[in-house]
């Protein structure tokens, strides 16, 4: 079973996270983050990750480092789950809308982290949260995930739903990249590793 189960414990935050990539899109997320919460249960479905994430954080203070350590803690789930990466697919692309937006994510589960992030958001904040915090999640993710990720909105005006475009498609292009193609023997690198 592709697996991995982390603790992550500073003054800011205390996380504890289990991610299966090989399940069905089940598990609870509680971090005090509504909308996050909301987003990041959208995610696990449409990637199929079993995930279970609980956060305790400063949320007196902001959103701010409880949305980026549990990025910290999914992306190195992520890549501890992924072991020596035999077999993915490795590479993604998929377009998701949202009623009037659609979000471009492609990625390659490379071993080189970078994010490039191209999404316009009209407002600052939906419900409580911070709009601006999706961009250090989708950071903390691939950094530590060690994943190149491009996230490109085409084009929306509703900020919920161009974020929400952003997440599936995340999970959809993770769900992609990271299954196993047996017709793929060893990685799918001429370097023969990633």
């Amino acid at each position: 079973m592709r697996s991995a189960t982390l603790e992550r414990n500073t003054f800011e935050t205390k996380i504890k996270g289990t991610l299966n990539l090989d399940g069905s899109g089940q598990g609870e997320v509680n971090t005090g983050v509504g909308f996050f919460d909301h987003m990041l249960a959208l995610f696990k479905k449409h990637a199929q990750f079993d995930l279970d994430l609980t956060c305790e954080g400063d949320l007196a203070v902001d959103a701010h480092h409880t949305v980026e350590d549990c990025g910290i803690v999914l992306g190195q789930a992520l890549k501890e789950a992924l072991g020596g990466k035999e077999s993915i697919r490795r590479y993604s692309t998929q377009f998701v809308p949202m009623d009037e937006a659609l979000v471009m994510v492609s990625l390659d589960i490379s071993g080189r982290p970078f994010l490039s992030y191209n999404m316009d958001l009209a407002k600052t904040k939906t419900g409580d949260f911070d709009t601006e915090l999706c961009e250090e999640f989708f950071r903390a993710l691939a950094m530590n995930a060690g994943v190149t990720l491009h996230i490109n909105q085409q084009y929306g005006k509703n900020t919920h739903h161009i974020i929400e475009a952003a997440f599936k498609a995340l999970g959809r292009a993770l769900r992609e990249a990271a299954s196993i193609d047996k017709s793929t023997a060893g990685v799918m690198s001429t370097k023969g590793m990633l």
